[in-house]
Order: structure tokens, then sequence, then C-alpha cells
């Protein structure tokens, strides 16, 4: 259950009125007390996250949601929440008790999620055999299944049906696709310094390590300052070098030109969102203008060091490239704003915490609303003069 980050998981989002009885779905789904059960209205105030393995389905992220028909104030607020999920989700169930008819709550998340192209099933639980539950003919064609969560009926038929709409993984990019073959060799620069978490590597370094792994390939991974002895001692060349972005340019100039060279944040841009997009923000860098407002967004939250990455080096990357009068701001985690329309650029992180399905909806609301955004190792490959090489790899991609 722990060889998959929250982030690769498929993500199921469950959603319903108060009282349709969505926590106890989702246990008799787990086969576990997942989440909090109460017959009192609202017992779920906030999204909650759970990771499991369920055969056949495999690795997931279910997730239980707030009532669609929260009221008052704090209530508004918790709808909104639900409705942010939206972004994240690969598949929805929206759960229906039997003794409550459909209306224009589950009209309205129907045609959400329709909209937003995420497949869905509806769940009727509390089944009664004795009742009939009518659902409106203008609903879509989705699949339909009576259930009970406290008998535990239709729960299997439930799983079925999120199998059949759960897209095959083999059709999925992977890393490093494009870049090395089998029996392949990369090499993998990782800086150990005061970002470094301690006795171990970040995650973007670890889920690389292991997908050249899974391409019957050879990694080797050394400190910038051992890179090239290893490059000397080795009787073939590598296929590509993979680096820290911060360590750009000491690399750069170490790799001969004949070596792919690219970046882990690179990578996770291609590997979660869209590298096109992402490199047609880059252009937009030299057309700042004195005064414009720069989000810098960040799909984790840590503890920011003196040099951080965002915090630090790429707004003084930014000022010193574009001789500008710049403005920033920062976010981190899963938050992000849903009017960007004051700022002039985005620079995002590599998302290795996010799923695809959040970074797409970033992206594209970006473009939706003209504002460029880029990518942390593209803007620091493209400050220290090498986006050209960075991008090699990915030139078909791009252009």
């Amino acid at each position: 259950m722990n060889s998959t980050i929250r982030a690769d998981r498929l993500h199921i989002g469950i959603f319903g009125k108060r009282n349709a009885g969505k926590s106890s779905l989702i246990n008799a789904i787990t086969g576990q007390d997942t989440a909090l059960v109460s017959k009192i209205a609202g017992t779920t105030t906030d999204p909650v996250y759970k990771s499991m393995e369920i055969s056949p389905i495999g690795p997931i992220v279910i997730i239980d949601t707030p009532g669609i028909d929260d009221t008052g104030d704090l209530g508004s607020m918790r709808v909104k929440k639900t409705k942010e999920i939206l972004r994240k989700v690969d598949i929805a169930i929206i759960v229906v008790s039997h003794d409550a008819p459909w209306d224009k709550n589950e009209y309205d998340l129907s045609s959400a999620l329709s909209k937003a192209n995420i497949p869905y099933i509806i769940a009727i639980n509390k089944w009664d055999e004795n009742k009939e539950y009518k659902i409106p003919e203008h609903i879509p064609k989705v699949p339909i299944i009576y259930t009970s969560a406290k008998d535990n009926y239709g729960i299997q038929k439930l799983i079925s049906e999120i199998c059949k709409l759960k897209s095959p993984d083999d059709n999925m990019m992977h890393l490093v696709d494009g870049l090395i073959d089998t029996g392949d060799t990369a090499i993998l620069v990782v800086p150990i310094d005061n970002a470094a978490p301690k006795g171990r590597l970040i995650l973007p370094q670890q889920q690389v390590i292991r997908d050249i792994l899974d391409h019957n390939a050879y990694a080797i991974i050394t400190k910038p300052d051992g890179l090239k002895d290893i490059l000397q001692s080795l009787k073939t060349s590598p296929n590509v070098v993979i680096t820290d972005s911060q360590a750009f340019s000491y690399v750069d100039k170490i790799v001969p030109s004949s070596i792919f060279l690219t970046s882990f944040s690179i990578l996770f841009a291609r590997y979660k969102g869209d590298l096109r997009l992402f490199y047609e923000g880059i252009k937009s860098i030299d057309n700042l203008k004195d005064g414009d407002c720069i989000l810098i967004s960040e799909g984790c939250t840590h503890h920011r060091q003196d040099d951080d990455i965002g915090k630090v080096k790429i707004p003084n990357m930014l000022l010193e490239k574009t001789g500008k009068k710049l403005k920033f701001k920062h976010t981190s985690g899963g938050f992000f704003e849903e009017d960007i329309s004051s700022y002039a650029l985005i620079v995002h992180c590599g998302a290795c915490m996010l799923n695809k399905k959040e970074m797409e909806y970033r992206q594209s609301l970006a473009s939706r609303e003209d504002i460029p955004m880029v990518n942390y190792g593209m803007v620091l490959a493209y400050g220290t003069g090498i986006l050209k090489r960075a991008l090699k790899p990915f030139e078909d991609e791009i252009l």
C-alpha cells in the first residue's frame, strides 16, 4: 500500500447530500472504519483523504466530502471545499439516499461532473427493495448501483463499476519515457544542502530512480562535486544527466553537449502537465514590466530556508534577468487562487505532490485567463542560459 504516493493514485471522490450515507459507503468499500459515521447531519466538515489499496482496483485515494446541501455561512464554505475537490478526482460517486428524492443539489453536481468530463457512478444508498427510486430522465446515462452500506449490499458491484471506469495504467506517460531504454545509463545529480531532508532523498529524486529501474536501466547518483569523476570513470557515456535545477549552471559546464541534460523539475512538468504550455510561458518573461505581480506557487508545504528556491532564488533571478521592479506573492499546498487575473506570470513548482488532474486544472485556468505559467526548472534553465539544452530531449513535444 505504501509503494505508491498519493499524487499517483487513482482519486475517487464521494459526493452527496448530508446523511446520504457517504461515510458509511466508504467504510463498506474499504472494509475499514475509514470515515467517521454519525446520524447527525454534517458530520464530515472537511474533505478527508484516505490512501488505500483495494483489490482489484489497486492503489487509490478515496475522498470523503461534506454534504453538497450544507447551509449557513460555514456550510457554504464547506460546499465550496467540496466543489474544489472536483479538480482532483479521476472518478466520482454521487451517493443518494434511497429515502431522499433527487433534487437540484444532485442535478447541479452531475452537471458539473459532466462538464468537467469526470466519469461518475450514481450509488442509491440505504436500498429498500420495497421502494422505487426515480432518476430524472435528463440525467446522462451513467452506471446506477443500488447499495446498502449497512448490509454490504451492492458494494462489490460498485467496485466492479469503478474498475470499468479506471484508465489503464499502460497509457500513462512515465517520467523518463523517451530518455532511456533498457540497459541505458542515467546520472542523477543530487545536491545535499540545508534544504535536503535528513537521511533521505526528496520525492522527485526517489520517483525518478524508481522509474529508471522500471525501464530496466541504470541510475548513478552523485553530488555535484562528484559528477566530473563519474563521467571520466565511465567507459560509455550516459544517455542523460538529470540534475536538481539549482545546480544547472555548475552541471552544464561539466557535461559534454553530446549528452542530454535536463532536471527533475522539468521531468515533472512534463509528467504532470503540458510541457508545451510551460514553454510558451517562458517567452513572456522578456515582456514583464515594472509593477507586475508574479505568483509563485508550490504544491507542498515545507519549512523555507534562507536560500529557498521559490522565496529567494527564483525572485532574485527574475529581478536580475528582467531589470524590472517586480512584486511577488507566494502560495503553497493544495490552495490555488481562483482569481488569478492580477498576475502577469505564474511560476509553478514541479508538482510532485499534486495529482495530474489538479495540475491540469491549474494550467487550464491560467490558459483561460491568458496568464502565462512556467515551471521552476524551466525558469532556472532560462536564467542560466541553457533552456534550449534542457529542453532538447523534448523538442518534438514543445514545437
